[in-house]
């Protein structure tokens, strides 16, 4: 699922891509957002990780769709749902092409869905875009590692690949 707040331009939108060809559901509503599911925010306390997979499966996973411009206003706010961030990848889309963790919605949705060990479904996701296979490469062996890694061991295999320190 996706709630877009509509910051964006609309051609370059990846949540409005993926709505389109119905890979994704819109939500009309922050408040729609499912209590029980996993909603994805680069400012949450806990980090994504495989033991999260029962809630993706049972209430599914939620992409915020904003501008990286606006979003020191919205990420803060309370949403419902359980909020979680993903550990440190490049993103691999033209604009934030191999920065740390400015990620589209849809490298934020796949990367979560390939953590979470849907990597088909994650595959799927980025296929809609040219640059999809880029991320994957770039991001290859970290999400790998994140995908068997316990949550404790996170932080470490992080910095692994990135100096998050």
């Amino acid at each position: 699922m996706v709630y877009e707040y509509k910051q964006d331009d609309p051609k370059k939108c990846t949540a409005a891509r993926l709505r389109k060809f119905g890979l994704v559901e819109g939500l009309r509503n922050v408040q729609r957002i499912p209590s029980s599911s996993i909603v994805l925010n680069p400012v949450a306390k806990s980090k994504l990780s495989m033991l999260d997979r029962p809630l993706v499966e049972k209430s599914g996973l939620v992409g915020l769709d904003c501008s990286w411009n606006k979003s020191e206003k919205i990420f803060p706010q309370h949403t419902p749902g359980e909020t979680r961030r993903l550990p440190a990848l490049l993103a691999g889309n033209p604009t934030n092409y191999a920065v740390l963790g400015k990620l589209s919605t849809v490298e934020a949705l796949a990367s979560a869905l390939f953590i979470t060990g849907f990597e088909r479904e994650a595959t799927q996701l980025l296929s809609l875009f040219k640059w999809g296979r880029t991320f994957l490469a770039l991001n290859k062996e970290p999400l790998e590692a994140y995908a068997k890694s316990e949550p404790l061991n996170l932080e470490k295999v992080e910095s692994e690949f990135f100096n998050t320190n």
